[in-house]
């Protein structure tokens, strides 16, 4: 079956952004000129995603807003001439794109959040996108590559990114099966956070992932943790008993926009990537290495 729905959790208060995050979702803050879940979503349309299911909060109408059509300001750029602008506001979701916002009705973790789409996946394998995470690929869309493994293996799917070793305890680390001393793709364990001298490899999960609908029942079967909260990993680690689970390699940056140092690095980064800001920025942040 082909994976045509995403998920991306978009509940949560953002604390490491505070206090912007007070006001403003963390997700509708803006890296250049678009707010970040708009990247995560042309990432998704891109990759061939069709449906995208944001699981929010009353608090973020902000979102729902964004992604939804705007006739009167649509009319204003239209009757100023504003052509090229008003193209760009009519191009952020395609006519064959569907939002659907569903309610997380408490803060119970990443793992309830995906529950709480259960009924919208309709028993089709499907993505989870964190929407803090830009990824940026070198190669082809790589979303769409992990899509492509998935149809060709069934084997739901972890985006990962080799990370420095000393960087291991920070991220869910994954060990990788071994063929004549070779690692191969398929995953034999989740461990979230190990200590730097217990990591079984430096593969970092980044935040895109793809299941098969399998995943609904060991997120019903997984009990809450001492925070309250139900852990995707560990949902993660049960379907690992019964199917493959597979790893993808990132080919290309990813930048935590859910941090204050990933956020700044990511507006350097897409900044620099564009023909029309490009030169003066370069300029501007040559000055700046020189004070």
């Amino acid at each position: 079956m082909n994976v045509k729905k995403a998920i991306l959790p978009v509940a949560g208060f953002g604390t490491r952004l505070l206090p912007a995050s007070k006001s403003i979702p963390k997700e509708m803050i803006t890296v250049v000129d678009r707010p970040a879940i708009d990247y995560v979503v042309q990432e998704a349309v891109a990759a061939g995603i069709d449906t995208i299911i944001l699981v929010t909060h009353p608090a973020k109408h902000s979102i729902e807003n964004y992604f939804d059509r705007n006739k009167e300001l649509e009319a204003l750029l239209e009757q100023k001439k504003k052509d090229k602008i008003l193209d760009e506001v009519r191009r952020i979701i395609p006519d064959h794109v569907s939002v659907i916002a569903v309610r997380q009705p408490e803060p119970l973790g990443l793992g309830h959040a995906v529950l709480c789409a259960e009924k919208i996946i309709n028993n089709e394998p499907f993505a989870v996108l964190l929407p803090d995470v830009l990824v940026d690929s070198t190669d082809k869309n790589n979303l769409q590559q992990m899509i492509e493994q998935f149809d060709a293996s069934q084997a739901s799917q972890i985006m990962v990114e080799d990370v420095e070793p000393s960087r291991v305890d920070q991220y869910g680390i994954v060990a990788l099966e071994q063929n004549a001393g070779q690692p191969t793709n398929n995953i034999v364990a989740l461990v979230e956070k190990p200590a730097v001298d217990q990591a079984p490899s430096t593969l970092a999960v980044v935040g895109r992932y793809i299941f098969t609908p399998e995943i609904f029942t060991y997120l019903h079967q997984t009990q809450a943790d001492k925070s309250g909260e139900i852990q995707l990993t560990d949902a993660m680690a049960k379907l690992l008993e019964i199917q493959k689970i597979q790893a993808f390699t990132l080919k290309g940056y990813t930048y935590d926009c859910g941090s204050k140092i990933g956020y700044l690095k990511a507006v350097v980064h897409y900044a620099l990537k564009r023909s029309d800001l490009n030169q003066q920025f370069s300029e501007f942040l040559a000055t700046i290495n020189h004070k």
